[in-house]
This record gives structure tokens, sequence and C-alpha cells, in this order.
């Protein structure tokens, strides 16, 4: 029996009163000599909350919030607020019982591992930052070397961190992590699967990645110690968060508290869906904006988070956007923030007010995810068998639409800003620059919801399906790949790319099998010369900075790209980009099944990837004016 799905809006009391926009969102303040509750709810409400078997009468104060106070300690009872008779454990509920019915009085300091207060955040600029993004279970529930298949202590373990250091990556996206409903945490030994965006408790760890649901503080230490222990890799941890919606309406705890008010509705009443859920929560008013920045410091303040993925970022308006940025500012401007800058429907705001893509360079510091890339190179998000400018170079007779697609992926390279030589008329998404930034530009091939990269070339590349399509599969992953880590936005990949991961063709596997979302740890050692491209691809761009320039007038000034038929995309980063050491790098993509012809600057060079290869102390020298790239490749060359 799944628990009930409660995700989205705060219940929160009267609308705009001053008083309540101060409100920190403790509604659980402990003391060993008594407890506080505190509550924003409708002003007519009949409120109390039971503490244990003790049921006390909340009052309203003249701030529009209710408090009630419980003597003695009352450390590890039990509470829940009952609301005009509706149960919940409140909106900010920061320890609950298993399937998170019932708050828990605690004392967070309970729940510190051993020298959590040493724990450094990593935190970076975001032009140096490489995004790997991980469903917990998908990652380790496979693993032969693991003690805690699919739970947050996996990312402690040796065979972990030695795999993401060796990969090269320096940020962890975690999936949702928090308490959702669609896993029963009472039956973990029976197979359940879920990506999560389902809340149900926002700031609480999901009780099914740890260890014991049973016990309120275990999933709070655990989720602490993979922090940490990812912490002293030098890896920072990124919280996938989803404020735009409720799985469920009448049985999420913030209609519990406060019916409505947290929702947006149309002109005619109806319950607006811009999440495509069945609703959307509603950002813009006071209380559900401060739900979310309060949210957002809790995690970094508790649990030293280092950035939020925002889902479906478009459903939120831009001033709470902007809020939350100016907050986290305030603790660390390092803290990284990105989103989807789309909704999945029309949502009740107009589009002007909405965080969506076209209105980032409203949005100072906050990126986006750049589909113009993604789906020009490997085709697009709604049709999974419509190949991309990697298959239609040399698997489709119709080369109409080469001319867009090459110039969509040079829009892409050069970090979604305005370029002198990217035509925007003929860009696939984006008619318009939106990025202020390149900074602001995830750049990215393929995320958990969507087919991962060898599954999208075989659905829309057919020869790639054949006995005999490996090798051109393995050699068009890695080339996606380069365009992706030679970009001058953030880089983003899916993991198990690296190990050329397959999910059997399946689109949407947000409730598939383990058999259908693990990654398979045998293919590391099937196919080294993959890992090792995905490790030399990472290492060239953390050792040069020409490839990280962070500045939209250093991407124009030192990013110039070479003339070339409409298969190849070519291009140079000049005059010692961003201080690098290399003067000039030169960087040609090829989708072709035959070797292509490019004119370079005359001069001697260094080949440092070249068919498939990748050593930056080089592979030989070439000269120009012409050089010659293997099929179906990249060939990176400095001097």
């Amino acid at each position: 029996m799944k628990k009930l799905m409660i995700v989205g809006t705060v219940a929160l009391a009267v609308a705009c009163r001053p008083a309540a926009e101060t409100f920190h969102f403790d509604e659980m303040v402990y003391s060993p000599d008594e407890t506080e509750f505190r509550l924003f709810a409708p002003s007519d409400a009949e409120c109390y909350v039971v503490v244990g078997t003790d049921s006390i009468a909340m009052t309203l104060g003249t701030d529009s919030i209710w408090r009630a106070t419980a003597q003695g300690d009352r450390k590890g009872d039990t509470y829940q607020f009952l609301v005009n008779g509706e149960p919940s454990p409140g909106v900010f509920a920061k320890a609950v019982t298993v399937n998170g019915e019932k708050g828990v009085v605690v004392d967070l300091r309970d729940s510190d591992p051993e020298g959590w207060e040493s724990d450094r955040p990593v935190r970076r600029l975001p032009q140096d930052i490489v995004v790997y993004e991980m469903h917990h279970r998908d990652f380790s529930v496979s693993q032969p070397s693991t003690r805690y298949p699919g739970k947050f202590l996996a990312l402690t373990e040796p065979w972990a961190i030695s795999h993401l250091t060796d990969l090269g990556v320096n940020a962890v996206h975690v999936l949702p992590s928090y308490d959702y409903g669609s896993v029963d945490e009472t039956r973990l030994d029976e197979p359940q699967y879920n990506w999560g965006y389902d809340p149900v408790n926002y700031n609480v760890p999901e009780g099914g990645y740890s260890t014991d649901p049973f016990d309120p503080l275990c999933r709070i230490r655990e989720f602490k110690q993979m922090v940490q222990s990812l912490h002293r890799a030098g890896i920072a941890v990124i919280l996938d968060v989803v404020y735009n919606h409720t799985y469920d309406i009448g049985h999420s705890n913030f209609q519990r508290t406060y019916p409505d008010y947290y929702y947006r509705k149309t002109a005619g009443g109806e319950y607006s869906n811009g999440s495509g859920c069945g609703n959307e929560t509603a950002s813009e008013k006071p209380m559900m904006r401060r739900f979310m920045v309060e949210s957002v410091k809790y995690w970094v303040n508790e649990y030293h988070i280092d950035g939020f993925r925002f889902d479906l970022m478009g459903c939120h308006d831009i001033e709470t956007m902007n809020e939350i940025r100016r907050t986290l500012d305030s603790i660390d401007p390092k803290i990284f923030v990105y989103g989807e800058g789309w909704s999945a429907g029309a949502c009740a705001l107009p589009a002007e007010q909405l965080g969506i893509k076209a209105n980032i360079s409203q949005m100072p510091r906050i990126a986006a995810f750049s589909d113009e890339l993604r789906d020009a190179l490997r085709g697009p998000f709604s049709d999974d068998t419509k190949m991309g400018w990697l298959g239609r170079a040399s698997y489709d007779d119709c080369e109409a639409d080469m001319g867009g697609l090459q110039t969509s992926i040079k829009y892409g390279i050069a970090g979604c800003v305005a370029h002198p030589q990217v035509d925007q008329s003929l860009v696939n998404y984006a008619k318009d620059a939106w990025a202020a930034e390149p900074t602001q530009s995830i750049v990215y091939v393929s995320c958990h919801d969507d087919m991962c990269l060898t599954d999208r070339l075989r659905a829309s590349i057919q020869a790639l399906s054949s006995p005999t399509g490996d090798e051109s599969l393995i050699r068009l992953d890695l080339l996606a790949q380069t365009a992706v880590f030679t970009s001058q936005g953030v880089p983003f990949m899916l993991s198990g790319e690296e190990l050329l991961r397959t999910k059997h063709g399946v689109h949407n596997s947000y409730e598939s099998p383990d058999s259908i979302n693990q990654l398979d740890w045998s293919n590391k050692e099937r196919y080294p010369e993959v890992f090792a491209y995905y490790k030399g691809l990472i290492a060239l761009r953390r050792h040069h900075p020409a490839f990280r320039l962070g500045s939209a007038d250093l991407v124009r000034r030192h990013l110039e790209f070479l003339p070339s038929d409409d298969t190849v995309v070519a291009f140079r980063l000049k005059d010692n980009a961003g201080g690098d050491a290399w003067r000039d790098i030169i960087v040609v993509l090829n989708p072709a099944v035959t070797a292509s012809a490019v004119t370079i600057p005359d001069g001697t060079y260094t080949a440092v990837c070249h068919d498939g290869v990748i050593s930056e102390e080089g592979l030989g020298t070439v000269s120009g004016p012409t050089v010659t790239v293997a099929p179906q490749s990249a060939l990176i060359l400095h001097d």
C-alpha cells in the first residue's frame, strides 16, 4: 500500500500579514525544558497539536501564528497538528516517523555524525563545475562491492568515492532525496522504485535510502554522512528540489493546513496544471515564497548542501527565484542554482513573470538547461525516433536542416550567449539568446528524464541497432560528450554514461524496476576505452581554462567558429583564452562515417584528441592549413 503523496505548497496563514513574512518555519522548537510548536493556519480554524498522548490547544497570536507549548523534555515524542480535525506533521517537519506520517521531537545535534562540525562545503565558481546526476538506487544497487545497495551510505564507500574522483566530476546532483511518497518504507524488502518527484516532507531525508526508516534520526545522520564523505573527496552535493507541484491536493500537508491558499487556479476556478501533475503551487504568494526560501536555507545550514536543481523552474515566478538567489548569496555566493527553464503545461501566471529560459537574463546567476544543444545533437525530446546532427550526416537522406542543427550546436558551445558568428534565426528553440553569461547554460546530451544517450542513438539511427553497430555507437557517444565538455556552459552528465549505460529503450523510467534503471558496472571492464575517454575529457576541461571562460565578453573575444560545411562543427579558442598555457586550441567535431578535411589557421599543432583517444601529453603533430578528422570522432589540437 502506497503512502499518501504529499508535495508542494506550504500551509501558511493569513495572506500577506507582515509578521508572517518574518516567520522562519521553526514549527517545532525543542529544549530540554519545553518544546514550542508553531503553525500558520487560517485564523478561524480550530488548531491542536497532539504530542505523544497529550492533545494541546493552540492559541492564535497577534502575529497570525498559532502556538502551543509542551512542558518537560519531550525528545523522542511524536506529534501531529490538527487543523479542523485534519492531521499532518505540519509543512516543515525536520524529523518524522516511518512513511512521514507524524513529526518527531528531536535535538538535531543528536543526528550529527562524528566530525560534522568540521565538515566544509565544496563550492566553486560555476564555470569550474562538472555535474554528475544520479539516482541513489541506480548508482549502487547492482555494485558488487557495496554494503549499502541503494542507500545514502553507498556514497560513503571507497568504491563509490574512487569511481567519482577517478572520473573527475566535482559535483554530484542527487535526484529527490527528501521524504517522498511512492515507496512504502515499511516494505523495503519488496521491489519498489521511483525517482521521487512526489514529495511528502520537503525537509526530511527519504527513509527508503536509510538503513532504518523506523529510526527518525537514522535517515538524517546517514544523509549527513553521505555529504561529509563527498565533501572530503572534494565533491559538491546538489539537491534536486520539487516545489512546483504536489502529487495530490486533498491529502497534502499543505492543503490540510491551509486549504487552497498555495495553489494557483484558472480564471474558471479550476486548479491550474503547469506541472502536468494536476496542479501547480503559487510561488508568487508571500507564504509559498517564504517556504521555498526557508527550505533551501535549511538544507544549506543543516545539511551543508552546495547547490540546488529546481524541477520545472518555469512554474516559479522570477521574483521568488531571485529572492532565493539573494538569500543564498547572503550565505555563500558560490552556492549553485539551476533548473528546468520550462513548465509541463500552461501556468496560471503570464509567461513574462515565470522562470523560463526566455527570462533567464532577468535571473542573474541562475542557470537553465540548454535543450538547444541536446536536441540538435541527438534529436528532439518529443520524438525518440528522429535523429539529430549525430546521425543525419550519414544515416539520413534528408539533410535539409543540417545548417540549423549545426548552428544550434554552435549556440550551445558558445554557452547560449549572443555570438556574432551564430545566426540566432537558425537556432532550433531560441530565436533570441537567452543567457546573459555562459554560466547560465547547463550543457548536456542526456539526463534521467529521457532515454539515456546510447538508447537514444539506437532508437533514432537504425544502423546502430544491428550486431555490427557497437563501434559506431561508441564513437558517436564519445563525440556527443566532446561537444558537451568543450562547451562554454556548465557541463552536466547522467550517471553511468561513462559506462555506456542503457535503460533498454525506456524513455520515462520513473517507476521501472532495477533491471531497467541500474548501472551495469561490468561495463567498466567491458568498455575501458569509454571510461578513459570521459575521464580524459573532464581532465582536459579541468586543466584548461579556455574551455570555461565564464564571461560572455570573453567568449565573444576568444571563441571563433571556423569555416566548414554543414556536416562538421569546428571552432578555435584563441589567444591564450582565459590565461590558458595553450595559445590556440582547435576543436573539430565530425559525425560523418567518412573522414572530413577542415581548413584551420596555418601552423604546427599537437593533437591531444584523435580518433577516440585523449592524451594531454600529445598524440603526434599535424600542420595546417588542412587537417583530416577521422569518421565519427573529434580532433582537438593546440599550438
